[in-house]
């Protein structure tokens, strides 16, 4: 059995942990001019420098002795192959082969999913290129002007992503809006705008039973009919779906050739390569969507076949990993110095956290290690006047990762040469403090506090599809390492459930529940009940009315 934690290279790790604490990163750099050069990577538009980081090379010869004697060689090829890596919810895990553009057929239970692949890309050109050209009318012959993506967690965080980071790539005559949350205000704000002739709804939802999805989807429909007085035939001009449950779509109102299938071993916050990124491609365009596929898939030859010291997501897995487990970090801070990039850091809260926020092992057994770290952030102009001095002067031991694209605009070249700069300056200060140049002892920042730099040529589809591509296979590395499956959700599983079980209940008293929460769902009843009767509407659980 596999004890990540008894191993000699665990226990060499804790002991270089001891022995290199009172080292400084300043000091790395004097005693090798070439550090910079050894531990700083180019790939596919996007550069790593890692060198800031309170890493020996001893430190770093035995982390990748840990990653050799690990699963990960095993796991990563299993991926890749179509395998069931994803062993409690029995799926192998394969949004690699959505991007896979060299052509290789990926076998699951005896069967190439390639040509299910390609065929369901090829249905996304052909509909979003009908959106984009102004031949995909609604209901009275008016053109498409507005789309509205409705959906939660990666249904939503992926898209919405994508489609701010590559605003500069938009159609200009449409525009692109988002709802996930349940909050009935949030969709009230989003339609209060939109005219219901020019708009059209994605129902992104895998199983088209997502309570909060369909709250929202069917909001958005009554609120089609009521405004626009068209009827329930009328639906199908305005509301597409992506789903694997067909028949629940259609009896929604969507027509069966408006449903964008996807398949079971689609992980949600893996899924914006798949037709979950429909938004995107109706947005940038589907060559400009290949270009994403593509700037993820050479990042996905390079995870299979670099080796292990030169590999980007490995090391910045492995860096991960020291300070996780050896250092004492619980936090990971993403800033990024690009407005474009503002929503990245909760896709990554995503991404990471609910992938290995784990405390049981593929075995079933509890960990005795600290797993997924707390993923945060904010972009970096922002944070220098809000968070940093914490960073800086704090208590807390916070690694972070910088990311900013070096091409600017020409219009605003100023703007982004102080903000490069800026954060240039902060990575320095981060590193080295003020080296004792505080007139007062409570002026001082102490440095030695690590940052790695990740800077993309420019924000287009195919280096932020590599980007993507790097911190989701970085998540697998860890999870591998730590023999988590980071590919199930449980927690969030049994959230939905006593969600459903709650509303369902709360017209009844009931002991199943502690005091605290039925003392909350008589509250939550009673102000339920005094609005009933302004309404002169019952409102059932999946959003509909009687």
């Amino acid at each position: 059995m596999y004890k990540l934690d008894q191993s000699v290279t665990w226990q060499k790790l804790e002991k270089l942990a001891v022995s290199t604490g009172a080292d400084r990163i300043a000091d790395y750099f004097a005693a090798d001019p070439m550090r910079f050069e050894r531990m700083s990577l180019r790939l596919e538009g996007l550069f790593l420098d890692y060198s800031k980081n309170r890493i020996s090379d001893a430190v770093f010869a035995a982390l990748l002795q840990l990653a050799e004697h690990s699963p990960l060689h095993q796991r990563r090829a299993q991926m890749f192959s179509g395998d069931i890596i994803n062993v409690t919810e029995d799926r192998p895990v394969l949004h690699t082969a959505l991007r896979n553009r060299g052509g290789q057929p990926v076998i699951v239970n005896g069967e190439d999913v390639m040509p299910g692949i390609e065929a369901g890309l090829e249905k996304l050109r052909l509909f979003s290129e009908q959106v984009r050209n102004g031949k995909w009318l609604g209901y009275t012959g008016k053109p498409i002007r507005n789309i509205v993506n409705i959906g939660i967690g990666g249904s939503d965080l992926g898209p919405n992503m994508v489609c701010r980071a590559l605003l500069n790539y938009q159609h200009p005559e449409l525009g692109f809006h988002f709802i996930s949350n349940v909050d009935g205000q949030h969709i009230k704000k989003v339609l209060k705008r939109l005219d219901p002739e020019t708009t059209l709804f994605i129902v992104s939802t895998k199983t088209f039973s997502t309570q909060e999805t369909l709250l929202n989807a069917n909001s958005a429909k009554r609120w089609f009919l009521e405004k626009s007085g068209a009827s329930e035939t009328d639906v199908g001009h305005h509301f597409v779906a992506v789903s694997t449950n067909k028949a629940a779509a259609m009896a929604f109102g969507i027509r069966p050739d408006c449903i964008f299938e996807f398949w079971a071993w689609v992980g949600g916050r893996y899924s914006l390569w798949s037709s979950i990124g429909l938004p995107i491609a109706l947005s940038i365009g589907y060559d400009r969507f290949i270009e994403l596929l593509e700037g993820a898939h050479a990042m996905d030859q390079h995870f299979q076949s670099a080796p292990l010291q030169r590999n980007m997501p490995v090391i910045l897995a492995l860096i991960g990993i020291w300070y996780i487990n050896f250092l004492g970090a619980e936090t990971q801070a993403i800033i990024p110095y690009d407005q474009a990039m503002h929503q990245f850091p909760s896709f990554l809260q995503q991404l990471d956290m609910e992938s290995n926020g784990k405390s049981v092992d593929m075995e079933g057994n509890p960990v005795s290690y600290a797993t997924g770290p707390i993923v945060w952030g904010e972009t970096g102009s922002n944070g220098q006047h809000a968070f940093f001095q914490l960073l800086h002067q704090g208590t807390r031991f916070v690694p972070i990762d910088f990311i900013a694209t070096l091409r600017p605009d020409e219009e605003t070249a100023d703007h982004h040469f102080a903000l490069l700069t800026n954060m240039l300056a902060q990575a320095n200060a981060f590193m080295n403090g003020d080296a004792g140049e505080g007139k007062q002892e409570f002026a001082s920042s102490p440095g030695n506090r690590p940052s790695n730099v990740l800077l993309l040529d420019e924000l287009s589809p195919h280096s932020l599809g590599a980007l993507i591509a790097l911190y989701e296979h970085k998540v697998f590395v860890q999870g591998a390492i730590w023999n988590i499956n980071s590919f199930d959700q449980w927690g969030v599983e049994l959230g939905k459930r006593l969600a459903s079980e709650i509303s369902s209940n709360i017209e009844r008293e009931s002991s199943e529940y502690d005091v605290s929460t039925q003392g909350l769902m008589a509250l939550v009843k009673q102000h339920m009940d005094e609005v009933k009767p302004k309404t002169g509407r019952d409102t059932k659980r999946d959003g509909t009315v009687s």
